[in-house]
């Protein structure tokens, strides 16, 4: 299988949104919804004060992600996706939303101590993975939670989901102690705490 070399882009993720109404069954998956559950499940009913979860789609999983932020911002590159998440969400009156390229355009000034990267590290190519873990080590507060979860089977991706999981923890260093690491038949889920 021929891996993207490069980053994908927006486009790729808004021509997904647009062409279907629910392109990975994010909303009618009974694998997403168990993996949501597990996701929500491994916060271990920490309350946050501000959180910030990449790549959001429709916002299905930051309707749960929310009832664990005081604050919450849910980002996406792709508007359609966005535009879904914010009608979704509406009723939740602490999560805001943005249309963001991430980790070439990243929130300023905001220390948060929950960072959701659910899904999208293997998107990015090595260059964005150090950019993103520039930025982590400046805006993940200290005691503060990096929770990421990716599918473990083969894509055409610019990394797998281990690779892309191996990667930005070799690239956050010392900085990072792994709190949970929890391999299941599809998926890795793995939580990091800054370090004091």
């Amino acid at each position: 299988m021929t891996r993207h070399k490069q980053s994908l882009d927006a486009a790729y993720f808004e021509g997904m949104f647009q062409g279907a109404a629910d392109p990975w069954d994010l909303e009618t998956s009974p694998y997403e919804q168990a993996k949501y559950a597990h996701t929500l499940q491994a916060l271990a009913g920490r309350t946050y004060e501000l959180g910030f979860e990449v790549g959001c789609a429709k916002g299905v999983l930051t309707q749960g992600l929310a009832d664990h932020c005081r604050a919450l911002l849910a980002i996406d590159v792709s508007e359609t996706a966005l535009e879904a998440a914010r009608e979704r969400c509406a009723p939740i009156d602490h999560v805001a939303f943005a249309q963001m390229t991430f980790p070439k355009q990243a929130p300023i000034g905001s220390a948060f101590d929950l960072i959701l990267l659910s899904e999208v590290v293997y998107y990015w190519d090595d260059a964005d993975i150090g950019r993103a873990a520039d930025w982590i080590g400046s805006h993940l507060a200290p005691g503060g939670d990096l929770l990421l979860v990716h599918w473990t089977g083969e894509t055409d991706y610019p990394q797998s989901g281990d690779d892309a999981t191996f990667k930005l923890q070799a690239a956050l260093g010392q900085s990072i102690a792994i709190v949970a690491a929890d391999r299941q038949d599809q998926y890795r889920l793995d939580l990091w705490r800054r370090r004091p």
